[in-house]
């Protein structure tokens, strides 16, 4: 069987940067070309980043993206690697698409092209446009229609772009009626709790629908609220998993395949779903046999906890950085949200680039004060104390607030004293709200909600609390300091804006909550549903009301890393003025 050394590189990219994201693609197709390979592919649109939203809509960036392609291929080739095939996603638009109402103007597409020789050899565009969740492809892009198949040292190879593999039909059934001996499928899939499982068994299944062997490349980095995760995987014709690659690490992945060799007799014309055949020949002679050395390896999973953690880590890492910061600023109350959130900055940015601030008002109780000092001493963050005090009895001496008014007070002199900070200093600030707080209302606008970034925005407050015992034990682990302080995580939550306040003063207990919001937010059970659960029916009512009346807030509490299958914001969209409500 013909031979053939596949690099799969695992590699971030920042949207719009063109520049940058060429630079990358230069530097590992050397570090590919140096490790023997034959073939090397780069994620899904890797020239502009992903996703592009409203970008591709304009025709000055969409020309921008195929003048880099060709410039790329030229770098290429200039650089010594003309005679490596290398396939990367871009922008491009239909040169056949007819202009029609309810399609995107110009025609974008999200495409692939192989780079040859200095030249565009062959490029495609995603057949297969996901409509659902975070995706809006229908909105920006055109599918394409062909199938291509590269023939590269008498090897078939077809090529596909991430959902092109989610979805029944199209280009896996095509690349079985093509007679394809590899299957290489380029892609930007977003991270969710426990898609990695979802990610492998896709993969087998689509390789033995496709009758080859199966190579899924994956993004690794942070757009935004969206987390890549990497966790590239190759499986053979039966499924079997021949390389997967970590998670949450940029790298190359170099292996030897032995494959089937390319039929002289090959199908050429339409195939599945009308798909016709595009085939490029860059090389009909199989390599001389050669031992193979290289088997790509096997990555060791991440434990659920650290999985989730690891992609805030990488989620505010990849915003302060693509945003061109270098610190950021928190609020330390004490409690268990802020201190999980200065946990993941010191391990996102590092300890010396975390600035907190202990804001502590009449209501601050001494261990809560404490306890923030003590989260300082454990991490090393830069650490003050700024009393709200005195700005708070000069706002009541005007005007003379009471009730709510007066707790919300003290949440708004903090937002402004961080934001006032940020501005003087040049950091960005941290919202320390979670899942469970958002979704019923539970926050401040102008508060606590003040910030450019909502690290733990997709975390319930019960996994809030399982995150921080997870960071604790694996400090323990590896011999370090815990860096979240035991009464954080003991204490009874507590906004601690009147005497003797508890969260629960105003909500259910969180795990009985959390329940409940699960089935109503990221699964968008009714109440009957929810009833039926076996949740009391008062509690279900009192409980969807607060979400649906707190939509304003929501829409207005920055971007956070998104770890479930339905965070707030691009994954869940209602109307604030909305007269709706679940009934019993």
């Amino acid at each position: 069987m013909p031979q053939l050394r596949l690099a799969l590189n695992q590699i971030d990219a920042g949207v719009g940067d063109l520049a940058g994201n060429t630079e990358s693609i230069v530097r590992w197709t050397r570090h590919s070309a140096e490790q023997g390979a034959h073939l090397v592919a780069f994620p899904e649109m890797v020239l502009t980043g992903y996703p592009v939203e409203d970008l591709a809509l304009r025709s000055s960036f969409v020309e921008a993206s195929r003048t880099a392609l060709r410039s790329l291929a030229a770098r290429l080739a200039e650089e010594g690697f003309g005679e490596l095939p290398v396939i990367v996603g871009y922008l491009d638009r239909s040169a056949t698409a007819q202009p029609k109402y309810g399609q995107p103007a110009g025609a974008p597409q999200n495409a692939g092209a192989v780079l040859y020789g200095g030249e565009v050899v062959l490029n495609y565009a995603k057949h297969h446009l996901p409509n659902y969740g975070v995706f809006d492809e229908f909105r920006y892009f055109v599918p394409g229609d062909s199938m291509p198949v590269l023939r590269v040292h008498g090897v078939d190879v077809a090529l596909a772009i991430c959902e092109d593999l989610w979805q029944d039909g199209g280009r896996v059934p095509a690349a079985r009626s093509a007679q394809a001996g590899l299957l290489v499928s380029i892609n930007a899939s977003p991270y969710e709790r426990n898609k990695d499982d979802t990610r492998l068994e896709l993969v087998r299944k689509r390789a033995q629908e496709a009758g080859c062997t199966t190579a899924y490349l994956a993004m690794i980095g942070g757009q935004d609220e969206l987390v890549f995760d990497g966790d590239s995987i190759v499986v053979d014709r039966d499924g079997e998993v021949v390389a997967r690659a970590p998670q949450f690490s940029e790298g190359c992945v170099v292996l030897d395949l032995d494959l089937p060799a390319a039929s002289a007799d090959a199908p050429t014309g339409v195939v599945d779903d009308g798909l016709r055949i595009d085939r490029v020949v860059l090389s009909e002679e199989p390599l001389a046999p050669y031992e193979p050395e290289l088997t790509g390896g096997y990555a060791d999973r991440l434990e659920d906890d650290e999985e989730v953690y690891s992609a805030l880590v990488v989620g505010l890492r990849a915003y302060v950085a693509k945003n061109g910061f270098t610190s950021v600023l928190i609020g330390l109350s004490g409690g268990i949200d802020s201190a999980l959130v200065a946990a993941i900055a010191c391990d996102a940015v590092g300890a010396q680039n975390v600035y907190g601030v202990s804001m502590p008002s009449k209501y601050s109780s001494d261990h809560s004060k404490d306890d923030a000092a003590e989260l300082a001493r454990r991490t090393g963050l830069n650490y003050r104390t700024v009393a709200i005090e005195p700005m708070f009895d000069a706002y009541m001496g005007s005007l003379g607030l009471t009730g709510l008014a007066e707790e919300n007070l003290q949440s708004r002199l903090r937002g402004t004293l961080l934001m006032a900070i940020s501005n003087q200093e040049g950091h960005i600030v941290l919202a320390p709200g979670n899942k469970s707080e958002l979704a019923v209302g539970y926050s401040t606008l102008y508060g606590d909600s003040v910030g450019a970034y909502g690290p733990i925005k997709d975390v319930y407050k019960t996994s809030v609390f399982r995150l921080a015992e997870w960071r604790n034990r694996a400090a323990l682990e590896r011999g370090q300091t815990p860096p979240i302080p035991e009464n954080s995580l003991t204490k009874p939550p507590s906004a601690e804006l009147r005497p003797g306040q508890v969260d629960t003063d105003s909500l259910p207990d969180y795990p009985v909550l959390d329940a409940i919001l699960e089935l109503y937010v990221d699964r968008d059970r009714g109440a009957d549903e929810i009833v039926a659960a076996g949740f009391d029916a008062e509690l279900v009512a009192k409980t969807l009301r607060m979400v649906d009346t707190a939509e304003y807030k929501r829409r207005q509490y920055p971007p956070g890393t998104k770890i479930s299958p339905k965070g707030f914001g691009k994954d869940r969209r209602l109307p604030i003025t909305n007269g709706w409500r679940e009934s019993l």
